[in-house]
């Protein structure tokens, strides 16, 4: 008999193949590669950069960056969140910065950053910018939430700042905190790679994508993306599982 858990993995194993599907017919019917490669040649795309130390040089180039962003803005975010929730003088300041940055689209932050940042650290900043305000957010709206009489309590007794954050606000603030963190690892992939195709890094990825769409070579422009997506997808779920254990434990 089939489970509930297999029966969903054959589900969406189903959806994939439909699609791939979909997409290999829409490449026939076509009938030019130059339009929409089918998914053969992506998959030899993919294989042979597979081979290519110059591939997993920008894969490790685009990576690095691109986790440094993430985690710098994730831990600035909390902290300033704390911050702004214990005086809120600064989150009255920091509030129009937070506004602006998650309205501006992402071109105009790169167009506006490469004028003071080198093109090799483009996506850290962009990064930076674009996971902060969805973290900062949901972090301050998380303590704000917290149970009031708890933290009363906690004043009457007199109970130390670190063991307020571990028993008080910590369990409050797990989901909101996995929530962010779960969109703004999209966000960090997503405006990273564009602030890369903007500012062509040399040896990175968002080049690779560039340089596929300037000599028309479809399937290279595809497997580049297949390669940002696979990414992508390992990265959060690696990263929420790590976060997840990680704050369910400190928070016990």
């Amino acid at each position: 008999m089939v489970s509930t858990t297999q029966r969903t993995r054959i589900i969406k194993a189903g959806a994939i193949a439909f699609w791939l599907a979909v997409w290999e017919i829409a490449s026939l019917l076509i009938g030019e590669e130059l339009f929409l490669p089918s998914p053969i040649s992506v998959l030899e795309a993919l294989a042979a950069s597979a081979v290519d130390l110059s591939f997993w040089s920008a894969v490790l180039f685009t990576l690095e960056r691109i986790i440094l962003g993430f985690i710098i803005s994730l831990l600035s975010a909390v902290i300033l969140a704390f911050l702004s929730y214990r005086w809120r003088i600064l989150g009255i300041l920091l509030e129009p910065i937070v506004k602006v940055v998650r309205a501006t689209p992402v071109a105009s932050i790169v167009i506006l950053i490469l004028v003071w940042v080198r093109s090799r650290n483009l996506s850290v900043v962009i990064s930076f910018m674009m996971v902060f305000p969805v973290v900062y957010q949901n972090v301050l709206k998380g303590l704000c939430n917290t149970d009031r009489n708890l933290i009363e309590m906690a004043d009457a007794y007199r109970i130390r700042t670190l063991k307020r954050i571990r028993y008080i606000y910590l369990p409050y603030l797990v989901p909101y905190l996995e929530s962010a963190i779960s969109i703004s690892l999209g966000l960090a992939w997503k405006s990273g790679i564009a602030a890369e195709v903007i500012g062509l890094p040399d040896g990175s990825i968002g080049e690779r994508v560039y340089e596929a769409k300037i000599y028309l070579s479809m399937p290279d422009l595809f497997a580049s993306t297949v390669t940002v997506i696979i990414l992508a997808f390992v990265f959060e779920r690696v990263f929420l599982y790590l976060s997840r254990s990680i704050l369910r434990r400190i928070s016990r």
